[in-house]
């Protein structure tokens, strides 16, 4: 190698950065070393990338896509800075900063703790909440002196965190503004997302940065809350808690009708089916509201009396007036069946004590 390429080997012609697809570079400063760029050198900028000279820790020019021949013509705020007033013909030296303008797609947002509001329908409850943003550097110079500074190569996953922060912030301002019941969120999540937006726009705009889309994909409430909200929705497919009870008085009867132990388990079968739709329509009529009073009717005597409530029933058992065997009936049984085999009332008799054993041999 003579001296005249060795020369040569010191000054840099061409300055461009192709970047890798698999990155995500947001900057990058080309690698110049103790490299002297030559006059008339050739700078490369492609679609999508902005070049930025940097001359003594101070920016001095930039340039949008295309080839460029490195000039006074070219470098007017470098040129002054430097101080050459023949000609610009000696080699400079200066740091080549390309940005990357392209818009950066399907980043994650999420709350990585619950944000806690006031629901009109439920009161104070947690949410968390989740999507995807999409965002661009607009301002290459403001994005230099803000975030990159001396960083040879910013990728994305410096800021994202600190983005990420300044969302959750600004989308718990924006949900509080829209005073909206939760369960009324789901279809509205472009217009919650749009509002979200623009709060979060200003914030970015302060580091160089553009928000170009922001989407939220799911807002969910806690576990427990979600399930006492799937036993309300139960509650109300249930419909009319009248006719749930004759319709669990109708199944009970078909079932006993396919039971052979008779009498005794078709009025089980009444008893039970009815006990349990009086019982869920006191438990969903409201507080304050008193279940329906039960009565009885009773052959005593070959004769029909009552009605009685379950209290009396119970005194007249107590006095041996009503036995086990003694016929019932009351709304909701299709027939007559003995007090012991109805369900509130079988508790009411004992049980007939065991067989005399076997004599031992």
């Amino acid at each position: 190698m003579g001296l005249w390429d060795k020369i040569r080997g010191e000054f840099i012609d061409i300055i461009e950065w192709t970047e890798p697809s698999q990155n995500e570079i947001l900057a990058y400063r080309f690698p110049r070393y103790n490299n002297e760029i030559k006059m008339g050198a050739q700078l490369v900028v492609r679609e999508g990338q902005v070049a930025v000279f940097v001359n003594e820790g101070q920016l001095a020019d930039q340039f949008g896509p295309g080839t460029y021949t490195l000039e006074t013509r070219n470098l007017p705020v470098l040129s002054t800075l430097r101080g050459w007033k023949y000609g610009f013909n000696s080699p400079f030296k200066a740091e080549v900063y390309f940005i990357s303008m392209r818009q950066w797609t399907d980043l994650k947002w999420g709350t990585q703790n619950p944000i806690l509001t006031r629901d009109p329908e439920f009161g104070p409850v947690r949410i968390r909440a989740f999507g995807t943003y999409a965002m661009r550097v607009q301002d290459p110079a403001t994005f230099l002196r803000q975030l990159v500074v001396t960083d040879p190569s910013f990728e994305t996953f410096e800021i994202t965190k600190h983005l990420r922060n300044i969302i959750v912030s600004r989308f718990a301002d924006a949900l509080a503004q829209m005073r909206m019941p939760i369960l009324d969120l789901a279809g509205n999540y472009e217009h919650l997302g749009q509002r979200a937006l623009e709060r979060i726009r200003p914030d970015l705009e302060q580091m160089g940065l553009a928000l170009t889309q922001f989407l939220v994909e799911n807002i969910s409430l806690p576990p427990e809350v979600e399930e006492v909200l799937d036993k309300r929705t139960r509650m109300g497919v249930l419909g009319d808690l009248q006719r749930y009870a004759q319709y669990q008085t109708a199944e009970a009867i078909g079932e006993a009708a396919r039971n052979p132990s008779g009498l005794a388990g078709m009025g089980a079968g009444i008893g039970a089916g009815a006990a349990i739709g009086q019982q869920m329509a006191a438990h969903l009529a409201g507080p304050g509201t008193a279940p329906p009073a039960m009565h009885y009717y009773l052959i005593v005597n070959g004769q029909q009396v009552g009605p009685y409530t379950l209290q009396e029933v119970t005194a007249q058992v107590q006095r041996g007036a009503v036995s086990g065997a003694t016929p019932v009936w009351r709304q909701g049984m299709a027939n007559w069946a003995a007090a012991s085999s109805v369900a509130e009332l079988a508790g009411l008799f004992p049980p007939p004590p065991p067989g005399q054993a076997p004599a031992s041999g």
